[in-house]
Order: C-alpha cells, then structure tokens, then sequence
C-alpha cells in the first residue's frame, strides 16, 4: 500500500510528464489531465510503482524526440478528444461521463 505522499508524488511526476510531452498543448494537456485526474479518482484503483515508472520513461521519450512515442501519444490523446469532444474543454469534468 502506498502512502499519500507517494501517490502525490506519482501523480505529479506523470502530470508534468504529460504536460512536457504534449508541448504544453491546447487540448492535448486538457485531455492528459481529465485522463489522468480521472485514473487517480477511480475507486478501485490500485498504486502500480513499476508501471508508473514506466510510463515516465514513455513520456519522457515522447518529450525528448517526436519519435515513435510521440506518435503513440498524440494519436491516443486525439482519439480521447474526439471521443469526448466539448465546446469548452477546460471545463470537461471526466466524472460526469464515466464509462
């Protein structure tokens, strides 16, 4: 079990992660953050420290490079807006549309 300060800390790393791969932008750092907000809410959910750290390394490849992991990225964050697609996506609360 990890402790509060731990899954903090996760959720900060994976953010700022997020925000460097997507360049800082508009939707794409909006969808990243509901996403993620929403995978850190989610009642069941359990605290994963190997795949965590993975999925650093992922976003830090993304954000070096658009290579491969760029591509990957950007593709499912385009895939998520269009699925949920609002006028106002800074006002998008993930919450209401669970699946």
């Amino acid at each position: 079990m990890a402790t509060p300060t731990e899954i903090r800390h996760a959720y900060r790393h994976l953010y700022r992660n997020l925000l460097k791969a997507v360049q800082y932008a508009i939707p794409a750092r909006f969808v990243a953050r509901d996403q993620l907000r929403r995978a850190f809410r989610e009642p069941g959910a359990t605290y994963d420290g190997r795949g965590i750290k993975r999925t650093i390394w992922f976003l830090q490849a993304a954000a070096k490079e658009k290579g491969l992991e760029h591509k990957i990225l950007k593709n499912l964050l385009r895939v998520r807006q269009m699925r949920y697609r609002k006028k106002d996506y800074s006002a998008y609360d993930p919450l209401k549309h669970a699946e």
